[in-house]
């Protein structure tokens, strides 16, 4: 067990998506970042399963099978797509099973988790970190994942900023085609669409 441990990483981690959160004027949001992984369900868990390179769920979920702390920390932590996945929308009435689908996230969600996943790509790489590591880790993952197509666009190409054009840059996107208070989702998804 390695609660310091676990202890400096869940910190290091949860103030350095702070800094991003409060680059994009996000500061409630940075503050308030990860605060369940110091909850016993999580923080226990972490402290066992500590490895330092990746996430500590992963292994109680090769252990047990599933992991209480990942389900307890995505259902309170709304900058995770899986927050989002619910029946899709439709009349019960015929009795028919309606599927899980991601529902769209709102785009202060989405920064945050641009922030969440940069963030966590630097402190599980340290110095084998590039701007490209948290695309190649989404881009790895992303054929298993239940996201609402309009959020998948955004995450996906603010991440595809960072690795084609730098960190400065992608901070920029993500300020002016998500965080953009008066963007219709329509021109979000038309600017998306002009990248591609």
């Amino acid at each position: 067990m390695h609660p310091l441990l676990h202890f400096k990483t869940i910190t290091r981690h949860k103030l350095l998506v702070m800094k991003f959160c409060f680059r994009l004027g996000l500061y409630w949001q940075g503050l308030r970042h990860d605060l369940s992984k110091y909850s016993p369900v999580e923080f226990v868990v972490g402290a066992s399963y500590y490895q330092g390179t990746c996430s500590p769920n992963n292994a109680e979920r090769l252990d047990k099978g599933y992991s209480a702390a990942w389900l307890h920390h995505k259902g309170r932590n709304k900058h995770h797509f899986e927050y989002w996945i619910d029946y899709a929308a439709g009349d019960d009435a015929d009795g028919g099973a309606r599927p899980m689908c991601g529902m769209e996230m709102p785009r202060k969600y989405v920064a945050e988790m641009f922030c969440d996943r940069v963030a966590a790509s630097m402190i599980y790489l340290g110095e084998k970190y590039t701007d490209a590591a948290p695309w190649e880790y989404y881009e790895k993952f992303k054929s298993h994942y239940l996201i609402h197509h309009h959020t998948a666009a955004l995450i996906e190409k603010a991440l595809r900023v960072l690795k084609d054009e730098g960190e400065a840059r992608a901070f920029d996107w993500v300020r002016a085609h998500i965080l953009q208070k008066e963007a219709k989702p329509a021109a979000v998804e038309n600017a998306v669409r002009r990248f591609f």
